[in-house]
């Protein structure tokens, strides 16, 4: 029952505003750790990329290589999934949610991250009786579901447009609830009523796909985040000597920790797939119509 305690407590379930509540008056409440921190990831992204291709070169070395390098291969990963009618408009958006959740996650394994903070005890700012940190100053950004929320918005909205300009709605309803495989007769019109209701399957599927693809990344980094508190506090929470609870909260993380960067760079890229899978699905008929 305590190590529950020790794990729900790693990392709060809701954001903290780093210049108070709303009901304290606050001019920014609206900004939370998380917020900041998203931001400061962003920041992060643009000034490597600016850094990049601020003095380009035909024989790109340095963080000019490694930048060609990451675009490159994932365009030629998504053209082979979207197709190259649809490589143009969704590559932008592909390729930034891929780095941008990487590099958020990652961002998370950072000393300091979730670990430096304040309390609401009076023992001072940045440390409490218990040792625990009430509010983290640095809340990593994927464990915060309304990131994960408001990227698949953004996805979802785009693929919305995008499936609207390729096929037109008349195209969209008959590729959901039209018949296939071109039957005619008896059993034409029995396919015909099975793929009907097959249609509405295919909507509640679309639906769905805004619940999985935010709490798939949310549940994940949250649970990993937990993870790792957990693990940290481990030696203390068994009443191991000082000593060894200092080093085991050191040393006991670390496979976690690596872990957690394989689990980061998986849920990147399956949030990636699964929206260039989604416009396949909805614009490639398009395509072999032509």
């Amino acid at each position: 029952m305590t190590i529950c305690c020790v794990f729900a407590e790693a990392v709060p379930m809701g954001a903290t505003s780093l210049f108070g509540g709303a009901s304290d008056g606050g001019f920014a409440a609206w900004l939370t750790n998380s917020i900041f921190v998203s931001a400061l990831v962003a920041g992060v992204i643009l000034l490597f990329a600016r850094k990049a291709v601020r003095n380009a070169k035909i024989v790109p070395d340095g963080p000019q290589n490694l930048f060609e390098a990451v675009v490159e291969n994932l365009y030629n990963a998504m053209e082979s999934i979207v197709g190259r009618r649809m490589i143009g408009r969704s590559f932008g958006l592909l390729a930034s949610l891929f780095i941008y959740i990487l590099i958020a996650n990652w961002f998370s394994l950072l000393p300091g991250v979730g670990s430096i903070g304040w309390s609401n005890e009076p023992l001072g700012p940045f440390h409490s009786a218990t040792g625990e940190i009430e509010h983290p100053l640095l809340r990593p950004a994927t464990s915060d579901l309304n990131l994960t929320l408001a990227l698949t918005i953004v996805s979802m909205s785009l693929w919305f447009v995008w499936t609207m300009q390729e096929v037109g709605p008349w195209g969209f309803l008959k590729h959901t609830f039209g018949s296939k495989g071109g039957m005619t007769g008896i059993l034409g019109m029995v396919l015909a009523v099975v793929f009907f209701l097959v249609g509405f399957l295919e909507l509640i599927s679309i639906g769905t796909r805004a619940l999985s693809l935010p709490l798939r990344l949310y549940g994940n980094i949250y649970a990993g985040e937990n993870l790792i508190g957990m693990m940290m506090g481990l030696g203390a929470e068994f009443h191991w000597p000082p000593w060894l609870a200092t080093i085991s909260s050191v040393l006991i993380p670390i496979p976690f920790s690596f872990l957690e960067l394989m689990v980061g760079f998986l849920q990147a890229l399956v949030f990636m797939l699964l929206t260039a899978v989604y416009i396949q699905l909805s614009t490639s008929h398009d395509e072999e119509a032509h």
